[in-house]
C-alpha cells in the first residue's frame, strides 16, 4: 500500500498563455470591427477591460486541460460539472492486484498538525490506514478467486487514488472555482480546486486574477 498526495498537472500542448490571450483578443475585437487596433501587447488591456464589463462569452472560445491524481471521491463531485469533457482511469478495466495499491491522503486526518486534537487526528489517520490496507487485502483475494476486475472494484474505497483529464473552456472553469475553492467545499475538493487555480493563474494571466486574489491570497502554501 502506498498513500500519496492529490497533485495537478496542466496539460498546455506547447501553448503559451500569452498565445491563447491574443487569440481571445481577435475573437473579441470581432464584437467591434477593431481588428486593426491588435498589438503585440493590445491583448492586456482589451481582455481587462472585456472582465471588468462581465464580458465573458469571449473566453469561452478557449479550454483549458489538466490531468488530476485525487481519490475517487473527488472526482464525483468534479464530473458533476455538466459543461466538460473527462477521461477517467477504470476501475472496470485497470487491474490493481500484484502491486502496491495507491491512496490518497484526506488532508482531514494530517497527523502532523500540531493543535490540541494532535492525538485525535494521529488515531483518525491510523483507522484510515488500517480501513485502506483491509480493502487491499480483500481486493487481492477476490482477484486471486478468479473475479475481474470490475467484479472486484466493489471494495474499493473513495481515497483509492484515479487520475482524470478535464478539459472545460475558460468561462467554465472560472465557475468551477468560484464553486469549489469556497469554504463551504469538501476539503478535498477544495484542496484540488486551488491547486488547479493556482497552475492556470499562473499560466494564463489576467483570466483569473480576481479569483487568485480572492482565494489563493490566504493559502500561500498552495503550489
Amino acid at each position: 500500500m502506498k498513500i500519496i498526495y492529490p497533485s495537478v498537472i496542466l496539460m498546455t500542448d506547447g501553448r503559451s498563455g500569452e498565445e491563447l490571450l491574443q487569440r481571445i483578443e481577435n475573437y473579441g475585437r470581432t464584437c467591434y470591427k477593431s481588428e486593426d487596433k491588435i498589438t503585440s501587447t493590445s491583448y492586456i488591456p482589451f481582455i481587462k477591460s472585456i472582465m471588468k464589463r462581465g464580458h465573458f462569452s469571449v473566453i469561452e472560445h478557449e479550454k483549458a486541460t489538466v490531468r488530476v491524481i485525487c481519490d475517487r471521491g473527488v472526482t464525483h463531485e468534479i464530473v458533476r460539472h455538466r459543461i466538460g469533457s473527462y477521461s477517467q482511469e477504470s476501475t472496470r478495466y485497470c487491474n490493481y492486484s500484484g502491486k502496491d495499491m495507491e491512496f490518497i491522503r484526506p488532508c482531514f486526518f494530517n497527523d502532523d498538525t500540531v493543535s490540541d486534537d494532535t492525538m485525535s487526528d494521529k488515531y483518525k489517520n491510523i483507522v484510515w490506514q488500517n480501513a485502506m490496507r483491509e480493502a487491499e487485502d480483500r481486493y487481492n483475494k477476490l482477484i486471486e478467486a478468479g473475479a475481474t476486475p470490475q467484479e472486484a472494484r466493489g471494495v474499493l474505497p473513495n481515497s483509492l487514488k484515479t487520475e482524470i483529464v478535464i478539459t472545460y473552456n475558460l468561462r467554465e472553469w472560472r465557475h468551477f472555482f468560484e464553486l469549489r475553492c469556497d469554504k463551504a467545499s469538501h476539503p478535498q475538493m477544495r484542496e484540488i480546486a486551488l491547486i488547479t487555480l493556482n497552475l492556470l493563474s499562473n499560466h494564463i494571466p489576467i483570466i483569473f486574477d480576481d479569483l487568485k486574489e480572492k482565494y489563493l491570497r490566504e493559502n500561500e502554501e498552495i503550489t
